[in-house]
């Protein structure tokens, strides 16, 4: 099967799902592909900022995720040994220390509005298996499996908005530095107590963060940060002293944490890094989200920097007549220079969280 459009995005996050949309819109076709079965998977960092609340707003999406439902975080606490030490309010100005919102009501507003556009197009279970080249060496497709049959995709501009194991970044043979943090995470999901705050709240147990994030429908997400590469010798340890510390550092989750974290089979591990690639692309292809730029979980700034560089590939393609005649590596020079900051912000984070807790330790 062959399939003619003007882009062809791989990877239907909300980067992705974003920037076909926009496009879209401009009455661009775009062919969205997706290798998992469904658009609203699992996903882990669903905080945005003030800058991903902005670009909603930017393109009326904010009202609909609103009304499917979304929770503002009110204040940021410090606990240590079970007791509250410092409280940061939101600033009336802004409205929220970020605000949670389910990817399924994320991409579920965005997709809605994309069907009604006639130039959009999307599919499920398709994986890409390799990228189209011209005698010029020019990215011009990629070919594709859907159920078994084989699909070619043929287009002026291949975007790469496939997360941090990107298989275009791959393909493209763009490399990619990692950089390791000294620290994995562990994730998990609790009802929350009943008159609980929306709020961020972050405690010190050995040595490392633990984080709980308020989110939508009365539910608590919990961040635990381990030792890079400790988990196959931790998972080897007795599971109730391990979770025992996570009581003893917020006791008013003693009864959700009993009753729903009852083994490790109940955590989720993410192997936490961060990556720069060398390049943001190459003719006819760009990258943008996790497949350029893998960012850490902390300050929550993944998912609002993926629709950024949607935002700003769109408006690049705006200003140009015909998308044969784009640079497309200027988006990646304009983003490139912000995403190292945010970075090395990250970093500074890491390094400094002990600092919120010396007069006590």
């Amino acid at each position: 099967m062959e399939k003619k459009v003007d882009i062809c995005i791989v990877g239907a996050g909300p980067g992705g799902m974003l920037l076909a949309y926009l496009l879209a819109k401009k009455n661009i076709s775009v062919l969205l592909l997706e290798s998992t079965s469904q658009i609203a998977k699992s996903f882990r960092g669903e905080h945005i900022n003030e800058e991903g609340e902005e670009i909603l707003k930017k393109y009326d999406l904010y009202d609909a995720v609103e009304e499917l439902g979304l929770l503002k975080m009110e204040r940021l606490e410090y606990w240590y040994n079970g007791f509250l030490t410092k409280v940061i309010e939101a600033d009336p100005a802004v409205g929220h220390l970020g605000i949670h919102v389910p990817q399924t009501h994320l991409l579920q507003v965005i997709l809605q509005h994309a069907k009604e556009c006639p130039s959009f197009s999307y599919q499920l279970n398709t994986r890409v298996t390799s990228l189209i080249q011209d005698e010029a060496g020019q990215y011009i497709g990629v070919k594709a499996k859907q159920d078994g049959e084989e699909l070619l995709v043929y287009c002026h501009l291949v975007v790469g908005a496939d997360g941090r194991y990107s298989t275009v970044r791959k393909k493209a043979q763009i490399d990619s530095e990692i950089r390791k943090h000294g620290f994995d995470l562990l994730w998990a999901r609790i009802p929350a107590p009943k008159n609980w705050t929306p709020s961020i709240k972050m405690a010190l147990v050995d040595g490392m963060q633990i984080s709980l994030f308020t989110q939508v429908n009365d539910y608590v997400q919990i961040g635990w940060n381990i030792e890079q590469g400790s988990y196959s010798a931790l998972r080897k340890q007795p599971f109730e002293p391990f979770i025992e510390k996570l009581i003893q550092a917020f006791p008013q989750l003693a009864s959700a944490v009993r009753e729903n974290i009852t083994s490790w089979r109940d955590f989720i591990l993410l192997d936490v890094f961060s990556t720069q690639s060398s390049s943001w692309g190459a003719d006819g292809l760009v990258l943008i989200g996790d497949a350029v730029h893998t960012m850490t979980p902390t300050g929550a700034y993944g998912l609002n920097c993926a629709m950024k560089d949607a935002d700003v590939l769109v408006e690049l393609i705006e200003q140009q007549d015909t998308l044969k005649k784009l640079d497309f590596l200027t988006c990646g020079n304009m983003r490139k220079k912000e995403i190292e900051q945010l970075q090395m912000m990250q970093i500074e984070k890491e390094q400094g969280f002990l600092s919120q807790f010396e007069v006590m330790t």
